[in-house]
């Protein structure tokens, strides 16, 4: 059995508990189940249910007083980190380091448990098979039970590191102070009752190339990782696109024609989604973007000026360019105020 042992994953609360013996009576629920729900990109098979993206997450009900999550880390040398919550109770924070994590529940009875992936390490491979760092669901052992999982809007989020959450919650880069479940994306759709699709990946722009093996946001669209096609966007009803805060090396016209790539494609996955394209909150590219959705003359899609939503002076960033969980609040509350009439 693997632990975290950092200091820094100590003061943050990161549970390592020992793994408990299971009845052998009890069943392992694939991941494939329609018992277990979920949000985001997940590649899913009856052998694994794999997400490479900070934000994803899954929800079931059981009963009983516990179960236990199953997962594969052969491979991995970064364990993600999530957060568990039953019945709507404290989230509490796990590393991924392990095969077997327990899930505890108050008291016996019926139960309903989300899990929400915190952060998967931006700069280790997260994109080739065998993967160093990701979550890689086996199953679920324990006696779960039907949920009835009402229809909800659907928000999409793609970005890079800030979408993502990396330096949300301190400013180094490390999975300790990384939180996408702190990150604009799951405030925006956690308040306006969305499901959730959020995926950022770290250094990744229109043209430059992410970290852990990622490739260029076009190249990676549509992709849960290499090899696993993710479930279209064409049910979409929001989509929103943080993009160009890395493409510094390129000039206004490769950006654009990149930017306009990859906006057409957004258009044609889903085409009655309403698409927002944030100008980078330190305004890098913020001209081009502006220009690129004049240029398509697409009345669903939006330039969205972020101008003076956030303040280094106020503490709205970790570092030069990461918003704070401060700042990412104040991205949230904008977006809910341009969302909430229609949604």
């Amino acid at each position: 059995m693997r632990r975290v042992g950092s200091i820094a994953a100590v003061a943050a609360g990161l549970i390592t508990a020992t793994v408990q013996p299971v009845a052998a009576s009890e069943d392992v629920v694939r991941p494939n189940d329609r018992r277990i729900a979920y949000e985001g990109h997940w590649g899913r098979t009856a052998k694994a249910a794999v997400t490479v993206n900070s934000g994803s997450r899954l929800s079931f009900r059981f009963t009983g007083g516990s179960v236990h999550a199953l997962f594969d880390v052969s491979s991995i040398t970064v364990p993600a980190q999530i957060r568990v919550s039953v019945d709507g109770g404290p989230k509490r924070l796990y590393a991924v380091d392990r095969d077997d994590i327990e899930i505890q529940a108050p008291e016996r009875g019926y139960h309903t448990v989300e899990l929400s992936v915190k952060d998967v390490f931006s700069r280790a491979n997260r994109w080739t098979p065998p993967l160093e760092t990701g979550v890689v669901l086996t199953g679920i052992r324990g006696h779960l039970v039907p949920q009835h999982v009402r229809p909800a809007r659907q928000f999409a989020f793609y970005g890079d590191s800030i979408t993502q959450g990396v330096m949300a919650l301190c400013e180094v880069n490390t999975s300790d102070c990384a939180d996408g479940t702190a990150a604009y994306p799951t405030l925006v759709a956690d308040a306006l009752h969305a499901s959730l699709t959020q995926v950022g990946f770290g250094r990744q722009g229109v043209i430059q190339t992410g970290n852990g093996g990622v490739p260029a946001a076009s190249d990676a669209y549509g992709w849960n990782h290499a090899g696993s096609r993710a479930d279209s966007d064409r049910r979409a009803d929001v989509i929103v696109v943080n993009q160009g805060t890395n493409d510094t090396a390129w000039g206004p016209d490769e950006f654009r024609a990149a930017y306009r790539v990859y906006l057409t494609e957004l258009r044609t996955a889903a085409p009655h989604a309403r698409i927002l394209a944030l100008r980078p909150f330190n305004g890098t590219h913020a001209e081009d973007i502006a220009a690129v959705v004049t240029e398509l003359g697409d009345r669903r899609t939006e330039f969205v000026d972020t101008t003076d939503w956030l303040s280094p002076a106020d503490g709205d960033f970790n570092g030069s360019v990461h918003p704070s969980s401060q700042g990412h609040r104040k991205v949230a509350d904008r977006l809910i105020d341009l969302l909430a009439e229609e949604y």
